[in-house]
């Protein structure tokens, strides 16, 4: 097989695997407070003491469902 299509193959089902990831956990943990929901003695501001973040993919798919939904 060409290297140029094993790279493709590659891209593919690694996409693939994180839409599904998306889909089925929507949610990950925070990067600031790793999920402690705090961050020191402070609460955590990036997740609202929540300990979660919406993933990159799932934002990104709800914007796309927000353009498709408003018709532009």
């Amino acid at each position: 097989m060409h290297p140029a299509l094993l790279a493709t193959i590659a891209l593919f089902v690694s996409t693939l695997c994180y839409a599904s990831r998306c889909y089925l956990s929507p949610f990950g943990s925070c990067r600031k407070c790793q999920g402690k929901r705090r961050r020191g003695p402070r609460h955590c501001r990036r997740c609202d003491s929540t300990g979660l973040r919406l993933r990159v993919g799932r934002r990104l798919w709800n914007y796309v469902r927000h353009l498709h939904h408003d018709g532009r």
